[in-house]
């Protein structure tokens, strides 16, 4: 692993240190915020397979439905039922957070009168297959509509996984490893400097005492000298 170009010295090191706890705890949350992540994926993978199939049989049904409608009043008529003007439909966008993935929500609200929604086209136009068919369809709006926004934030939950692992390895295998080394090596160099100003210490030592042994010897023979001339 790369050791980061710094200078060897104490202050250096404690920078180094509280960075390599500052990487060692974001490394933990992020490792954290993964496995959520992954947990609540899983999950909504699940909900999103079950809203898919409810959804595909109501889209399967209406599309029965509609066939039948053709059949029995001509494709004609029902295409020019279905293209009178009928009631706007009005949807609500929201947005959900969810682990800092935010998600747009669509949710419409649909108007019934009488337990059942209001037709375009006159009852004499056309018979009931018809509104059974849009019933179906009507019934199968807000089903399509929640699966639709639940894959959207499947696919950007996936993204946030994507980048989170990734910087989960680059703190695991790069960046907390540098620290580490950084850290091994100015201690090393640190511990060296000091071994050096210690022996360069005894060594003073040493000299000084040397000294200090010359000096007295030099004195205990001056002084033998004064007795025997004495």
């Amino acid at each position: 692993m790369a050791v980061l170009r710094v200078n060897p010295n104490r202050m250096e090191l404690l920078r180094l240190k509280e960075q390599l706890r500052v990487a060692r705890r974001g490394h933990k949350l992020l490792k954290d915020k993964r496995d959520e992540l992954m947990r609540q994926f899983l999950l909504l993978v699940l909900e999103v397979d079950e809203l898919r199939r409810e959804a595909e049989i109501l889209v399967e049904r209406s599309h029965a439905e509609m066939l039948l409608a053709k059949a029995v009043n001509g494709e004609q008529a029902v295409n020019e039922a279905l293209m009178a003007e009928g009631n706007l439909l009005c949807a609500e966008v929201g947005r959900e957070n969810t682990m800092s993935v935010r998600t747009p929500v669509i949710s419409v609200q649909l108007e019934e009168r009488e337990g059942r929604l209001p037709l375009p086209y006159g009852l004499a136009t056309v018979s009931g297959e018809l509104d059974e068919a849009i019933d179906t369809l009507a019934e199968a709006l807000p089903l399509l509509l929640k699966l639709a926004t639940l894959e959207h934030k499947s696919h950007l939950m996936a993204a946030e996984i994507e980048r989170t692992r990734r910087r989960v390895n680059s703190l695991e295998y790069v960046m907390i490893p540098s620290f580490e080394e950084t850290i091994r090596s100015i201690t090393m160099k640190m511990d060296e400097n000091e071994r050096g100003n210690l022996t360069r210490l005894m060594k003073v030592k040493d000299m000084i005492i040397e000294q200090e042994i010359e000096k007295r010897r030099r004195q205990t023979e001056e002084r033998r000298a004064l007795h025997g001339s004495a």
